[in-house]
């Protein structure tokens, strides 16, 4: 019998464990889709103890976390409360035992090893002891600030996730400093733009008309004050922008049936921002209408910057009202949706490609439904000049887990070209996840050594070795660097 999550964890051929312990292991860590804060980086934000840093606090942490707990019947006070920090990560230790075959029980174990040099499985009886060495290396030991961190994980760069209104203020203090070698780049999320149906849209086109520095009267100020924001996030290093839709929109104006009207189109645009300004709510097919006219003028900006547009897919939000009235969003309270994504994405990509003005792509989806699609899809629209232009993200929230990565990669393989794609994020709003990229090289390495060991691919180290090198890293430095 093997030990628990030993050097060759996930690992079940020889060559597996040659290709990760000699080719992936070493390679940096291109973290290109985050959610961490980019204050505490700038800060070099040290973490008070473990219950912190695994759980956070006031409604913002790990609702991965959050919701198998739940699941595991402790009180929302330990999850998301005020309780002691002790009781809170006992609440978790007494959790994790139960969470085998859930990526949480490797991940949080891959952390204990990685970051704390623990190798004791976590529960109520280890809990003490581990509380005590780990958060005395949380306190003291060097390697635990943030950027004490990067380096210890050889992180190179992270793309983290801000919206168009943002300052950008930290992101500037970290350029400025040098104090680490990590790349901190922005990202652009401009969903609340997108959401002209929020009861609080006109609100929110008023900060960005003072983070912008101009008044936003009309559909013309609000495209020139995005283009303008998109040259401020690009002068910081942003390198891709990120859209979390429910489902793939795609209407135009009303009337259109042989064609689109641009000229019809930008008008009605026009009016729906305006009435939205003054306090209306449009309708569905207004709603619909404006969002595909957002999206495809927000796609040539990111297609003459020579970024990439990440696109995330079928998460159905807050569906406890409860819940999400009393902690807010982004607190365990999501789940896959199912709506239909090929048609509306087909057309879309074919209205940018056609335009001229189709950016580098990356489709990520919550409901594993949606590979088969998307893949197919994305294969109409690769073209010379640059490999893998077109990408099926990796696999995602609910979807990270071993059977969902194993999924992705044989879909891509099958469909596309494995080799040209460009690995995980984490995806994660905790400092500690960089485990997580280890975890899927690992499984990438044993789906390759699985193959060798197999005869369906040849016995080529250095062929395989360079594959696995280019999707834990390389792929994604070229792809977004300029």
């Amino acid at each position: 019998m093997r030990k628990f999550m030993d050097e060759d964890f996930l690992l079940s051929t020889k060559t597996a464990q040659r290709l990760y312990h000699e080719a992936a292991a070493g390679e940096p860590i291109f973290d290109y889709h985050c959610h961490l804060n980019p204050r505490e980086i700038a800060e070099d934000r040290r973490f008070p103890d473990l219950a912190y840093v695994w759980l956070g606090e006031n409604h913002y942490g790990d609702h991965y976390k959050w919701r198998i707990m739940r699941a595991n019947g402790v009180d929302e006070n330990l999850i998301t409360g005020d309780a002691p920090s002790y009781d809170r990560f006992l609440a978790w230790a007494e959790t994790v035992p139960a969470a085998i075959g859930n990526p949480l029980y490797h991940w949080t174990h891959l952390e204990l090893q990685r970051y704390f040099g623990i190798r004791e499985p976590l529960n109520r009886e280890s809990a003490p002891e581990i509380w005590k060495a780990a958060n005395d290396k949380l306190r003291n030991d060097p390697d635990f600030s943030v950027f004490g961190i990067f380096k210890k994980f050889n992180v190179y760069a992270v793309g983290t996730t801000d919206d168009p209104a943002d300052s950008l203020e930290w992101h500037e203090q970290i350029k400025k400093s040098g104090k680490t070698a990590a790349k901190v780049l922005p990202s652009f999320r401009p969903d609340r733009v997108m959401n002209i149906e929020k009861p609080d849209f006109a609100r929110y086109i008023a900060d960005l008309s003072r983070a912008g520095g101009k008044q936003i009267a009309g559909l013309s100020d609000l495209l020139a004050v995005l283009r303008d924001r998109v040259a401020f996030f690009d002068s910081l290093g942003c390198r891709a922008s990120d859209h979390a839709l429910e489902y793939f929109p795609f209407e135009t104006a009303l009337g259109d049936t042989n064609g689109i009207r641009e000229g019809a189109w930008e008008k009605e645009a026009g009016e729906t921002f305006a009435a939205a300004l003054g306090g209306k709510i449009p309708d569905w097919r207004e709603t619909e209408s404006w969002k595909t006219f957002i999206l495809t003028r927000l796609a040539a900006e990111y297609h003459d910057r020579g970024w990439a547009m990440q696109i995330h897919l079928s998460a159905l939000r807050n569906n406890n009202s409860r819940g999400f009235t009393s902690l807010g969003a982004d607190t365990g309270y999501d789940a896959a949706h199912d709506h239909p994504v090929a048609a509306n994405l087909s057309r879309f990509l074919d209205y940018l490609e056609v335009s001229g003005k189709l950016p580098k792509t990356i489709l990520y989806s919550l409901n594993i439904k949606d590979f088969y699609s998307m893949a197919t899809i994305m294969g109409c629209f690769q073209e010379g000049g640059t490999a893998g232009k077109m990408q099926l993200g990796s696999s995602w929230w609910f979807l990270d887990h071993k059977d969902g990565m194993e999924a992705q990669m044989k879909l891509l393989a099958n469909v596309g070209l494995l080799s040209r794609f460009i690995g995980m994020l984490t995806d994660s709003r905790s400092f500690l996840s960089y485990p997580r990229h280890e975890y899927f090289r690992r499984i990438l390495c044993n789906i390759l050594g699985t193959w060798a060991e197999e005869g369906e691919v040849p016995s080529d180290f250095k062929l395989l070795s360079g594959m696995v090198r280019d999707i834990s890293f390389g792929n994604a430095r070229r792809y977004f660097e300029k």
